[in-house]
């Protein structure tokens, strides 16, 4: 499952248990992104991987990679499971996991083909986003979508309610919740 994760949050985790039910995987490793090339301003990597260690060991079936942010300069998905498939082999069989706002702009990728090619993408619903705009042919039998409970979480809003002192409770896994507080993260340029 790739993504920023800046923060992760109970959607994300939602999401990636979804997946593996609905999909039989035998585990979901969680890849925080290490300089997305597609985003200007994000917090930094290691902070974003301490807060996905911390959201998902108590799941025996999630892992978090540092595959991304060992990797020098701009990060692409295609470089991403092209390296899993070096690490993993023709034992795996992969599967990309994203939310259908990044499914929408996956031919904004670099080489989204190739991409396309490395894995087998399940997009996941999202209340704000209309996948029927996205059309089979684009993508052969290369993308499932994937129906999760409804959670109107974005790590945007969080970003933005501790940046005005709101609460993130219960949006957040509470040792996440705990991170951001000592390290700070979030907090608006003003303070």
């Amino acid at each position: 499952m790739g993504g920023t994760f800046d923060p992760i949050h109970y959607g994300h985790l939602v999401c990636a248990e979804e997946a593996r039910y609905q999909f039989g995987l035998d585990e979901v490793i969680f890849i925080p992104a290490g300089r997305p090339w597609q985003k200007q301003e994000v917090s930094p990597a290691q902070d974003r991987f301490k807060l996905t260690e911390l959201a998902t060991a108590s799941n025996e079936y999630f892992s978090v990679s540092r595959i991304e942010i060992e990797r020098d300069g701009p990060t692409y998905t295609l470089d991403t499971l092209l390296r899993l498939h070096e690490l993993y082999g023709e034992r795996a069989e992969l599967y990309f996991i994203t939310g259908a706002d990044a499914v929408t702009e996956i031919l904004t990728w670099k080489d989204p083909e190739a991409a396309l090619e490395q894995a087998h993408f399940i997009a996941a619903s999202r209340p704000e986003y209309d996948l029927s705009k996205l059309r089979n042919e684009q993508f052969g039998n290369k993308l499932s979508f994937m129906q999760i409970p409804a959670l109107a979480l974005s790590s945007t809003d969080i970003r933005h309610r501790v940046s005005q002192g709101q609460p993130i409770r219960y949006l957040v896994p509470p040792e996440v919740e705990e991170f951001i507080k000592q390290r700070g993260l979030y907090r608006s340029k003003r303070d």
